[in-house]
């Protein structure tokens, strides 16, 4: 492997030990909302959510290895600086939520609708970091046929994935 393959290893390893701290704040959360009856939706879509995360990493790498694809310095140091980015809005929706943050859709009753932060700007700014992480991780080092299936795959899920939040908050938040 080349030297900027084992870089790209690196870093796609690094954002699954991300995703393992994210895991461990969302468990935490979820028994913190649970203890305060909080209520969950859309259980089904979950497992499909989780597949196609460790889909996107699993596809980073194993595509770079196989496709033997150069890095491109262009696209790879812009497609790095973008990732670096959206973990950057990810943890910022993580903090501005504090125990209502979470993997899965857990809405405490009572809880008021978050308006600060990046939610200020937009309803729902964690899915801007998960689309543009999804297009650029793979980016950074050449592997846009995972980008575009992990894009045409996830389009749909966000949209469940979306409706799904929608519905719970309006039924159990106040205003």
């Amino acid at each position: 492997m080349t030297q900027s393959l084992w870089w790209y290893v690196a870093l796609v390893v690094l954002v699954g030990f991300e995703r393992v701290a994210e895991l461990v704040v969302s468990l935490r959360n979820a028994k913190w909302s649970f203890a305060h009856h909080g209520v969950e939706f859309g259980k089904a879509h979950y497992p499909f959510m989780v597949a196609l995360h460790t889909g996107l990493l699993a596809g980073c790498v194993a595509e770079a290895i196989v496709s033997g694809r150069p890095f491109d310095p262009k696209v790879g140091w812009a497609a790095l600086l973008i990732v670096v980015l959206m973990q950057g809005l990810r943890w910022w929706c993580i903090s501005v939520l504090g125990y209502q943050w979470n993997t899965r859709v857990i809405v405490v009753p009572g809880l008021s609708r978050v308006t600060r932060g990046p939610y200020r700007f937009l309803r729902h700014p964690n899915y801007v970091a998960v689309i543009g992480e999804g297009i650029a991780l793979p980016l950074v080092h050449s592997a846009w046929i995972t980008a575009t299936v992990f894009t045409l795959l996830n389009a749909p899920l966000l949209a469940i994935r979306i409706r799904t939040e929608e519905a719970a908050l309006s039924t159990v938040l106040t205003r």
